[in-house]
């Protein structure tokens, strides 16, 4: 728990992934996952020095350079001459934040004025981008979980850092323990998919 408002910054990401080497080791680490508001120049530096794999997505006007062109870009030029939600990678290295990586991404479908982009940057592996980045949606159904779809823990009146550390570990091993009883029973009788592609059911209501 931070003792601040605001989000993180740069060292206390840093700090939080350090201690997570030091509890379990780096050879457990499959890749890192992150939204655009966690990439930064010292972050990428963090983990291209310790060879930690990530996939990070990027805004769609991030500078790239380009070390075989000797220029620099906005980081959709890359990806805007490909059909909508066709997702390739760009299979020479970058330069992003004075760091060398990969990039992935595609042209999504926006209702927006203005288009927009999902582009990954990434350690090595960028064939491998979509697969990995599409795994951070889970901490954002825990998030939604977490918060007012289900447990709703945003109306704790709790303001002691170390009562709410205690709270948010009990909420997490309920979720963990609901998640695993509706694996359980989607194998037994599972979740019908209507027409339209989506599940019949996502989350059990328990307010």
């Amino acid at each position: 728990m931070l003792d601040k408002r605001r989000n993180s910054n740069s060292k206390e990401r840093i700090d939080l992934i350090n201690r997570f080497i030091g509890l379990f080791g780096k050879q457990v680490i499959q890749s890192v996952a992150a939204d655009r508001e966690f990439v930064g120049k010292n972050r990428l530096a963090f983990l291209n020095r310790n060879e930690i794999r990530y996939y990070i997505r990027i805004r769609n006007n991030f500078k790239v350079f380009l070390p075989q062109k000797n220029k620099e870009i906005k980081a959709s030029h890359l990806f805007n001459c490909f059909k909508t939600n066709q997702f390739v990678y760009y299979n020479k290295i970058v330069r992003i934040n004075e760091q060398l990586c990969y990039l992935s991404g595609c042209k999504l479908n926006s209702k927006n004025i203005k288009q927009d982009f999902l582009i990954i940057v990434s350690f090595n592996k960028p064939e491998n981008a979509q697969e990995e980045y599409q795994k951070r949606w889970q901490i954002e159904m825990y998030f939604k979980a977490m918060k007012s779809s289900v447990f709703d823990i945003e109306k704790t009146y709790l303001q002691d850092i170390q009562r709410i550390e205690k709270l948010i570990l009990l909420v997490m091993i309920a979720f963990i323990l609901c998640y695993k009883i509706g694996i359980y029973l989607h194998q037994i009788n599972p979740i019908t998919i209507k027409k339209h592609g989506r599940k019949a059911e996502v989350f059990l209501n328990m307010g």
